[in-house]
């Protein structure tokens, strides 16, 4: 696993909790929410990528 992608998780997180506390407290709570939804589909979207990777390495090691 690479330390960037950590670091790039940590960063969207960290964004999106702002942003969801500001919309949150202006009493925007639907966009809070779809500001928090689409942070979880973006890290996914992250994962997706690196866990195909690690199929591929699973495969070559046992030789799939």
């Amino acid at each position: 696993m690479d330390v960037g992608l950590i670091l790039r998780v940590g960063g969207i997180g960290f964004l999106v909790s702002v942003i969801y506390q500001v919309l949150s407290k202006s009493g925007r709570e639907e966009q809070a929410l779809l500001v928090s939804v689409c942070g979880m589909l973006l890290v996914l979207l992250l994962l997706v990528g690196q866990l195909g990777e690690l199929i591929a390495a699973v495969r070559g090691v046992f030789g799939l």
